[in-house]
């Protein structure tokens, strides 16, 4: 019983940590805020915190987990129900839009979020695999049903993330970044997933033209 009671208030410590983190993230920016500060903001001393977080990027790592956490868990309600372009398109729309919209009203944490993928905390590469699998189940699940073309599901979510980089990844998402809208890249990507009846196959050798070929990769044809 007492060990129980000891975790939760384990737990209930470091949560008052992370929550003094932010506060202090979003006044001064992560890159200011020292451990120093957390201690005082969550009011304990600097030596407390460090028996709950060995440095200041533990602390950092927590705060980007769950960030990290509320998006993943948005894209997959997003992702529950529909075709599986409809999935894609409602689970890839939902983690823009947290990310646009945290870069609009948080702007010192959408920095932190950022930092931690361009940096490749390990954190930020966990979250990245949660959502490639996400993406493969339905791609795999609509390639079953006769709704996307066949091929490997890892190599076309590889493809499709990284067509839709600009929207997703908060290291890229900034206010001067000029691109198409999000539903115009993704009815682009969504031309390259359908899978096209055999009577409307293209015969790739059938025409090698540099006319010919320009016009299928506008098309979203993958030679």
């Amino acid at each position: 019983m007492q060990q129980r009671i000891g975790q939760g208030g384990s737990s209930c410590i470091r949560r008052r940590i992370v929550q003094a983190a932010i506060r202090l993230h979003r006044e001064i920016g992560f890159k200011k805020t020292t451990v120093a500060d957390i201690a005082r903001g969550a009011s304990m001393s600097p030596a407390n915190v460090y028996r709950f977080f060995a440095s200041k990027q533990a602390i950092e790592e927590a705060v980007v987990a769950d960030l990290f956490e509320h998006v993943s868990a948005a894209a997959t309600l997003a992702a529950r129900s529909g075709s599986a372009l409809e999935r894609l398109t409602a689970a890839l729309r939902a983690i823009s839009r947290l990310h646009e919209h945290r870069l609009e009203n948080d702007s010192k944490q959408h920095e932190l979020a950022a930092a931690a993928v361009r940096e490749n905390w390990a954190i930020a590469q966990s979250y990245a695999d949660r959502i490639r699998g996400l993406v493969r189940v339905i791609i795999a699940g609509g390639q079953a049903s006769g709704e996307l073309r066949p091929g490997s599901p890892m190599a076309m979510t590889c493809c499709l993330l990284e067509a839709m980089d600009g929207y997703l990844n908060p290291s890229r998402i900034n206010a001067a970044t000029v691109r198409p809208a999000f539903d115009e890249m993704m009815d682009f990507c969504a031309g390259a997933l359908r899978h096209a009846p055999w009577g409307q196959s293209i015969d790739l050798a059938a025409d090698l033209s540099p006319k010919s070929r320009g016009a299928r990769i506008a098309s979203g044809v993958c030679g």
